[in-house]
């Protein structure tokens, strides 16, 4: 058995996320306006933002959120963070809107180019359909969006996505060497690609950890073969905290010590169950480093799987600003850093130099294909 690496924590509640209503007004922000605040996308209290240059002349970058809002601790509010940087870096003029649920994506895709968008980043894979009708219909707009590919055929739209799967193997090699308990747990928010690439890449990396050293860790929560798994209830299962902390209870129930959520909002449940299972059990969180996002739970995260939203998005609308925006579709890679694990934070002495060592080397040899990802949902 293997020294304890968990510390001791006190159960803190993640609040419950209230989102902004979609029939409002799109939020316009200017840089350099000390009066002008973006968009408060979950809390009632409007976000801070830093006083960039000046306006770049006529030029307008726009944002529609899936259900998540721009506060969701997860991929929304990284997407977010480009525009900001965006705003900042670039000088544009920025505008905003958050969506309650699917029923809302068409017409807020519609209320940015009402605001005389020059481009109209959408956040998540189940705006797909909306953003390539808008984008077909107004082909004077660019358009791009995040975890979706570029669609056939539409020249003004472009994908930005991410192969996690590489990313995620790392983390289920690393949550095999700190189990304890010689189970780890996994659960999405629901049953797409953007999710199962991630519980494909973790699954396969506790199976490489078990060639590797002769182990026999098992994965709770998903089925490579089947591809089917836990998932949080409800109509709307990213949204659905309760829901999450539920799920990772039913893992942590199974003897899963290591949780790793792929669910936006609601995987904070599951940092929630881990913080308040008394030292016993800690997570690899996704999409941001969540000692960073999630904070109040970094003593239970041992690492993140990040996906580079920010840059990609900022990328995006610096292209479409200077006139050289293509629908080619931005893939983020181990190779690209465009995906990778964040730091360890404060498991940085706990994870042990043989592991991190390990990983260094599983990261090179899938970049160079010696190490071979089979998950279905990968970019082609």
């Amino acid at each position: 058995m293997k020294k304890s690496l968990f510390k001791l924590a006190s159960v803190i509640g993640a609040s419950a996320l209230v989102l902004a209503g979609c029939a409002e007004a799109p939020e316009t922000t200017t840089p350099g306006d000390p009066t002008t605040e973006a968009m408060a996308p979950t809390d009632g209290e409007s976000m801070e933002t830093t006083e960039g240059t000046e306006p770049s002349g006529d030029f307008k970058a726009c944002m529609v959120s899936d259900a998540g809002g721009f506060d969701d601790q997860s991929f929304n509010e990284t997407a977010y963070a480009g525009l900001m940087r965006a705003q900042d870096e670039l000088g544009v003029e920025t505008g905003e809107i958050e969506s309650n649920s699917e029923a809302d994506f068409a017409q807020n895709i519609q209320a940015m180019i009402a605001a005389d968008c020059n481009i109209v980043v959408t956040v998540g894979f189940l705006l797909a359909n909306a953003t390539e009708a808008a984008a077909q219909q107004n082909p004077d707009v660019d358009f791009a969006i995040v975890d979706n590919g570029s669609f056939e055929g539409v020249d003004n739209a472009k994908g930005l996505i991410f192969n996690t799967a590489e990313s995620s193997f790392m983390g289920g090699y690393l949550a095999a060497a700190m189990s304890e308990t010689g189970q780890v747990g996994t659960f999405g928010g629901a049953k797409i690609p953007t999710v199962t690439i991630f519980m494909d890449g973790f699954a396969q990396g506790v199976e490489y950890y078990n060639e590797q050293k002769g182990e026999d860790i098992q994965v709770i929560g998903w089925d490579v073969e089947t591809q089917d798994g836990q998932f949080v209830p409800g109509n709307d299962p990213f949204g659905n905290i309760a829901g999450g902390r539920e799920t990772a209870n039913t893992l942590i129930a199974q003897g899963a010590d290591i949780l790793f959520p792929v669910a936006g909002p609601a995987g904070l449940g599951g940092l929630q169950a881990a913080q308040a299972s008394g030292g016993n059990v800690n997570a690899i969180w996704v999409d941001t480093d969540g000692c960073i996002s999630a904070a109040e739970f970094c003593s239970n995260i041992i690492s993140s799987v990040y996906k580079g939203m920010d840059v990609a998005v900022f990328d995006a609308i610096q292209a479409s600003m200077e006139g050289n925006f293509t629908s080619e579709e931005y893939v983020g890679t181990l190779e690209n850093e465009g995906t990778g694990l964040a730091p360890f934070n404060e498991f940085e002495d706990e994870v042990p130099e043989e592991t991190k060592s390990e990983l260094e080397t599983i990261k090179q040899d899938i970049i160079s294909g010696d190490i071979e990802i089979t998950s279905e949902a990968q970019p082609n």
